[in-house]
């Protein structure tokens, strides 16, 4: 441990003190995209039920929102949430402005009316496969609208949405980066702080693409054993 101090001191640019930079821009990046994800991928369940609905009044709204968030660069819905806020008359004086005046959070929204308009597509897509079959069984069964999509449409809508929405979840990923231009530091931020302070971009930004390549790596790795134990019986044999 103390050569590989050494090591570093010694360096110019990695240096001890460049390296917790990263670690603070990975671990907001790692909250941002898990956060978004997660609140929207909760959001996007709902979205996608009444996305698939042959209802118009239910379908309707909820195309228009995809087509709107999935229609318009992620770093646009950025900039019109982070400084539109400011333009809201009166928010200064309301707990509101506590949350927002702050760059995480209208990036956390923008992140997350991004990828639940993707996530309610996915899965969407993925609800309108369910077999007929399937369908016609539960009803059978006797199983109301609510069970069946409980029981046998949702999970079985999920596996299938896997394969997509593993891309989802990289996308993410990797569009979290422009969060660096609303002040944010994270990972592309850090970088953009050592590049500006040693004038030498190019070790600062591969590092950086190191360590996303990394994390995509990790990425696909968890959704391939995921698919391996939830898909595993739709390989030929």
């Amino acid at each position: 441990m103390d050569a590989l101090f050494a090591l570093l001191e010694s360096n110019d640019i990695f240096t001890p003190n460049t390296l917790m930079q990263y670690w603070g821009g990975l671990v907001t990046t790692v909250q941002l995209v898990f956060l978004s994800l997660v609140i929207g991928g909760v959001i996007a369940i709902p979205l996608a039920i009444m996305r698939a609905s042959e209802n118009p009044w239910l379908s309707r709204p909820v195309w228009i929102y995809t087509y709107v968030f999935r229609g318009t660069p992620l770093l646009v819905q950025l900039y019109m949430i982070y400084y539109g806020v400011t333009l809201i008359e009166g928010i200064q004086d309301t707990f509101w402005w506590e949350i927002f005046r702050g760059a995480f959070y209208p990036a956390l929204i923008a992140f997350v009316l991004n990828t639940a308009a993707y996530t309610t597509e996915i899965f969407r897509g993925a609800i309108e496969a369910t077999p007929r079959g399937e369908i016609e069984a539960a009803k059978a069964y006797g199983m109301s609208w609510a069970r069946r999509m409980r029981r046998i449409v949702l999970p079985s809508a999920f596996r299938r949405a896997i394969p997509a929405y593993s891309n989802e979840v990289i996308f993410m990923l990797h569009a979290s980066a422009i969060a660096s231009v609303v002040t944010i530091i994270d990972l592309l931020g850090a970088a953009r702080n050592i590049y500006a302070q040693f004038y030498a971009p190019f070790p600062a930004f591969i590092f950086v693409a190191c360590i996303y390549l990394l994390l995509t790596f990790g990425i696909l790795g968890v959704f391939k054993h995921l698919e391996k134990r939830m898909l595993g019986h739709l390989r030929p044999r």
